[in-house]
Formats: C-alpha cells, sequence, structure tokens
C-alpha cells in the first residue's frame, strides 16, 4: 500500500497549477517591459530630433558631384535628389533650408555642380549661384542673343550645335510646324525667342526651333502682349514689329520706352519712321553707323525712308525688356533721336527738327575723333 496521501497528490497538482499559470503573466510582463523601453528610446530621439532639428552634415563639402534637377522639382524632390548623391545628410535638412530662404524658388531646371556631404545651408547657396549650373551629360548650351535675325540664328544654331544648316533652314520654312501665334501671319521673323538652350544628342531642328518659339510665347503672356496691345490700338504682331525696332535702335536700358514713344509717335502723325536699322535689314548689312543717299532711295517695303507705317515683318528677334517698352511707350512728344556717342550710348531725344539737328551735330562731332563712326 502507497504512503502518498490524496493530500500529497492535491498539493502538488496546486503548485503546478500555479506555475503553469504564472508563466504567460511573466511573458505578458516581458512584453510591457519590452514595448516601454522601445518606446523610451523612441520618445528620446524623437525628442532629440525636435531639439537639435534633421540629421545635417557641416561644412562646405569636398570633392565634386553632378546632380541634375528636373522641371517642377520641389524642395523636397530637389533634397530626395541630393540625399541620393550623398551632398546633402537628410531631405529635411535641405527642406527647412529652402523655406527659410524664398531665393530656394527660383531654382531651375538642370544640372548642378555639387560637393559630397555638404551642409544643407550650404548647398542651397551654391545652387544658387550661376557658377553652379552646368552641361548635363550628354548636353551643350546654345544662348542666342538679343537683337540677332532669323537668319542669323539659324546659322548661329548650326555653328554651336550639332545640327545642320540645312536642317534648321527646312524646319524654319516650316512655319506651321513652328508653332507660332496666331498673329505672327505665318512668318516667324522675331518669334525666336533670344534665350539659352539645352541641346542634346536627340535635339532635332524642329523640336529646338519649336521650343524657341514657345518661349516667346511663355515671354508674350508674361507681359500680357494680347490684352495690352488691345489697350495700345495695335494688333500683337506689330508690337513685335515695334519691340524689334526698338531693340535694333536702342543701346540703353533706360532709352527704349523712349524710342518706342518716336516710333508710335511718328505713326500716329503720318510721319515715316526713317530708321536706318530697317534699311540694313533690307540688304542683310550689319556695322554700318548710317545709310548713304543710294541705300536710302532703296525701292523695299523695309524703307521706312520712303514708305510710312511699320514694316511688313519684325528685323530681329527682341527681348523680353524691348517687348515691355513696346507695350508701355513714355508719354512723350518726341519725334526724333540720335546716339551721339556710340561707346556710351548716349542717346538725344527732340521734338522739334531743330533740336534734332543740334543733336545730330553733337554725333558729327564724335565722329571727327572717333573710329566707331
Amino acid at each position: 500500500m502507497s504512503d502518498l496521501r490524496l493530500g500529497d497528490i492535491a498539493s502538488g497538482s496546486h503548485h503546478r497549477a500555479m506555475r503553469h499559470g504564472c508563466l504567460p503573466a511573466l511573458i505578458a510582463l516581458a512584453l510591457i517591459v519590452a514595448i516601454g523601453i522601445f518606446a523610451y528610446v523612441k520618445g528620446v530621439d524623437l525628442i532629440k530630433s525636435v531639439l537639435s532639428g534633421p540629421e545635417d552634415y557641416s561644412g562646405d563639402g569636398h570633392g565634386s558631384v553632378i546632380i541634375k534637377v528636373d522641371s517642377g522639382a520641389t524642395s523636397s524632390a530637389i533634397g530626395n535628389i541630393l540625399v541620393g548623391a550623398d551632398v546633402v545628410k537628410s531631405t529635411d535638412a535641405f527642406k527647412n533650408a529652402a523655406e527659410a530662404d524664398p531665393r530656394s524658388l527660383t531654382i531651375q531646371a538642370g544640372c548642378y555642380s555639387m560637393h559630397s556631404q555638404m551642409s544643407a545651408k550650404n548647398a542651397l547657396t551654391l545652387m544658387l549661384k550661376d557658377s553652379s549650373h552646368v552641361n548635363c551629360p550628354g548636353e551643350s548650351q546654345l544662348t542666342v542673343p538679343e537683337g540677332l535675325r532669323a537668319n542669323e540664328i539659324l546659322a548661329l544654331v548650326a555653328k554651336d550645335t550639332h545640327l545642320s544648316s540645312h536642317a534648321v533652314k527646312t524646319a524654319f520654312a516650316a512655319t506651321n510646324r513652328l508653332g507660332l501665334p496666331s498673329y505672327a501671319d505665318g512668318d516667324g521673323e522675331g518669334y525666336l525667342f533670344p534665350a539659352t538652350y539645352d541641346v542634346t544628342k536627340t535635339t532635332t531642328a524642329p523640336s529646338l526651333l519649336k521650343t524657341m518659339v514657345a518661349k516667346f510665347a511663355a515671354e508674350a503672356d508674361a507681359v500680357k502682349l494680347q490684352s495690352k496691345a488691345r489697350a495700345l490700338g495695335v494688333s500683337p504682331h506689330d508690337v513685335v514689329i515695334v519691340a524689334s525696332l526698338i531693340q535694333a535702335e536702342a543701346s540703353r536700358p533706360q532709352d527704349l520706352p523712349k524710342v518706342a514713344s518716336v516710333i508710335y509717335n511718328r505713326l500716329d502723325a503720318g510721319m515715316p519712321l526713317q530708321l536706318d536699322s530697317t534699311l540694313h535689314y533690307a540688304v542683310d548689312s550689319r556695322g554700318e553707323i548710317q545709310t548713304s543717299a543710294n541705300l536710302r532711295d532703296l525701292n523695299s517695303p523695309y524703307n521706312t525712308y520712303k514708305r510710312t507705317g511699320l514694316p511688313p515683318t519684325a528685323i530681329d528677334s527682341p527681348g523680353a525688356t524691348a517687348l515691355e517698352a513696346a507695350l508701355n511707350p513714355a508719354r512723350t512728344s518726341y519725334l526724333y533721336f540720335v546716339t551721339v556717342n556710340l561707346r556710351t550710348g548716349d542717346t538725344r531725344f527732340a521734338t522739334t527738327f531743330a533740336q534734332h539737328q543740334a543733336n545730330v551735330q553733337l554725333l558729327n562731332q564724335y565722329c571727327e575723333t572717333s573710329s566707331a563712326c
């Protein structure tokens, strides 16, 4: 007969039950402790982040890194690009720097030469400098100066890009494919906007010229060309022609609105414009200060000595400042102007012919001692 009593059996079962019942509680307690520790660590990290700001490098960095910013990129998108290239340490650091500097809104699409491991503030400062904007790999840049004629722009494209002269001339001749505004009357002269354009190996002559015309359209919208032309009582096409004349005749920014006023005043008075620039355009000449009597007798719609009104087309590609002047002429009674110093661009304006003659005499005196004439 066994010595094991029923009480002993019951007591052993009770202890085993207690051990089994404590195990889940211990596991739960361990989980609570682990979660608490995790929350504490994360909380400390969060507090540190709030107090110290996002992760950031210090200094100007080192080496050279080329990054590319796409059109329409936000500060966060630019920050991501910079982080990916190890230029800055965190997107938030760059985003904060950009939000603190309104100039960040002027960052253009394109490629930039940066340094590795820069502070976000220094990275932004560098991107805002013109010197950091570089050609993207496989790209070149074409700069079209203000005041060039269409044939000169086409020659420049053929000279400074991989596109052939034949290709660009053919593309320009297909005016219905250039995207010209309706008021251009199918003539591209004056509508290839002067600016700097990126040219890649895949750029074609039609695509480049269309981009130039699109740039004109964007600038025209910016200066409200069509609505302001209506307010002046002239057509948008005539405004472009006037702007091209201003671009050719004025050399100092402050003179552009006054030259515009002379043009409009003479048109209103039914006087011929008598502009040498239109004669030079007619015979495709450059560099002559004054025209000869024979040239002024030229039978051409561009002879503004013999014909009243505007020439039939623009005579060059005007820039934004000339377009602005054509839309906002100075309010004057001037009917004449002449540049009396070709080095400084000093231009004199007159209301009467006698005043103008006195100004012309100043030019003649200047030319006696200057080789620029």
